[in-house]
């Protein structure tokens, strides 16, 4: 499908985008990547804009002469970044999602992939796609839960509008996505990012909550794999990608604390966000799409490659303003 294919990956430096990218050029596609990140950060073999998506000129310019779309770019960090600067998440993404998609329509892309979210749904204990619409994002998701919303529902318009377009249009929401090239910051990183960054100094290691919020994990290979399924599929429904299994944060916790040999210290002051989020993933398996890494593997991978890369840098949105 992808062989002498021009294809666009916005965020292809990223956790996921990386290994996408990877993945296509190895199917034989001609791959651009639009990023913020670091041009060291692209893969050698694909061709490198540095070009902010907030933009509707440079969308309509990548967009051009491509056959395939993957927008994997997105704004992701820590619960309290996301209540303190709810704005630095609500504006831009949808400004980037509803450009991508709005050029990959106009330049006639021919099948686009957009990158939703798990924080699209209200708590619940297992997200169903289709229970989204009957409910709200989760406080603690509102403003870029939201975001992602749109996006979706943008999709669903052109199916009426513009049904070549809207039919090819592939959505997935991933759950916690973990792995290599995360952002590791402390400060404004995902729950395993930053319980890494933090075990590696701290002994013991201190963590919010009491440990009994249940999350869905998976590794950002997973995701890319995932991604592709999906991707040469002819689903045009939303497709939840996750482990369908939950893991407690205290299981996440021991998990990080034994590579480092920490012990672990509860702060039951701090506050520990939805008490349950797993995915549920019948309509990825019968896509023909399961992870393959469980979390002890992707731990490992994650921990050595974030102690073998200390000069990786990353663009972070909420370290530059």
């Amino acid at each position: 499908m992808f062989k002498n294919k021009q294809v666009l990956v916005t965020g292809g430096t990223g956790m996921v985008g990386n290994i996408l990218v990877t993945k296509l050029i190895h199917f034989g596609a001609s791959v651009s990547v639009a990023s913020l990140d670091n041009e060291e950060n692209c893969h050698p073999e694909a061709k490198f804009f540095p070009y902010d998506l907030t933009d509707i000129n440079l969308c309509d310019e990548l967009c051009t002469g491509m056959d395939y779309v993957f927008h994997v770019a997105g704004i992701k960090g820590s619960p309290i970044v996301c209540a303190k600067r709810p704005a630095s998440f609500f504006t831009p993404l949808i400004q980037m999602n509803t450009n991508m998609m709005d050029a990959a329509e106009r330049k006639k892309v021919k099948r686009y992939l957009y990158t939703s979210s798990v924080g699209v749904y209200a708590p619940a204990p297992i997200f169903y796609e289709d229970s989204v619409w009957k409910t709200f994002p989760s406080d603690n998701d509102r403003f870029a839960g939201w975001a992602k919303r749109m996006g979706e529902l943008q999709a669903e318009a052109y199916k009426i509008e513009n049904p070549g377009f809207g039919k090819n249009i592939r959505i997935v929401r991933p759950v916690n996505i973990y792995g290599p090239r995360d952002n590791f910051d402390e400060e404004t990183g995902m729950v395993v990012p930053s319980l890494i960054a933090r075990a590696e100094r701290e002994n013991p290691l201190t963590v919010w909550g009491d440990g009994s919020p249940i999350r869905d994990f998976i590794f950002a290979g997973d995701v890319a794999d995932g991604m592709l399924k999906i991707f040469e599929s002819d689903c045009n429904q939303p497709v939840n990608l996750g482990s369908g299994t939950g893991v407690s944060i205290k299981k996440l916790a021991e998990t990080i604390a034994k590579k480092f040999d920490r012990d672990i210290v509860w702060d039951t002051t701090k506050p520990m966000g939805d008490k349950y989020r797993v995915a549920d993933t019948k309509r990825a398996k019968k896509l023909g799409f399961e992870p393959k890494t469980n979390l002890k593997d992707g731990i490992d991978i994650a921990v050595d490659w974030y102690l073998n890369n200390r000069k990786y840098k990353r663009h972070d949105v909420f370290k530059e303003k």
